[in-house]
């Protein structure tokens, strides 16, 4: 899914264009890595889904889509970072068409650095006291289990 700023006009001769946001679906048919010298991006090509006919909203305010439309065939490729994962349930009224299921935004508020973790410190801030091992009250805790019998093996 791809939600793109664009501009609406009624025809050629409208005055009074419209700018707001589209909702485009569709589905990835292939992932390309361009590389260019000092960096590189990675680019969806998608099949997209016809807008006028090809989605609707039901009477419960669901997003139903018709993947069989295929429109927009001449904007195949987005930036892989301006897409939003979306899933597909076929609706069950009609297998035609299919219900789009956002699933929960996961929130990374840090971007990764050079490794597929990334920079982990700033999530976890510096421990400002530890406790000494005289702190620590180990009377109460069991190392052993007393609900069978044991056998002991010198090694």
């Amino acid at each position: 899914m791809l939600v793109a700023t664009t501009m609406q006009v009624c025809s050629a001769k409208d005055k009074n264009p419209v700018i707001g946001d589209m909702s485009f679906y569709g589905i990835i048919e292939d992932i390309w890595e361009v590389s260019y010298n000092t960096f590189s991006t990675v680019l969806f090509k998608c099949k997209w889904d016809e807008n006028k006919t090809g989605v609707r909203i039901d009477d419960l305010h669901f997003t139903l889509v018709d993947l069989s439309r295929i429109g927009h065939s001449s904007d195949s490729f987005i930036i892989a970072t301006h897409g939003k994962q979306v899933f597909y349930v076929s609706y069950p009224v009609d297998p035609r068409w299919s219900v789009v299921v956002m699933p929960p935004q996961k929130d990374f508020p840090y971007k990764c650095t050079n490794d597929d973790l990334g920079d982990m410190l700033p999530h976890y801030p510096p421990v400002s006291k530890w406790n000494s091992t005289s702190d620590i009250d180990e009377s109460g805790d069991t190392y052993t289990r007393l609900d069978f019998e044991s056998t002991w093996v010198a090694a």
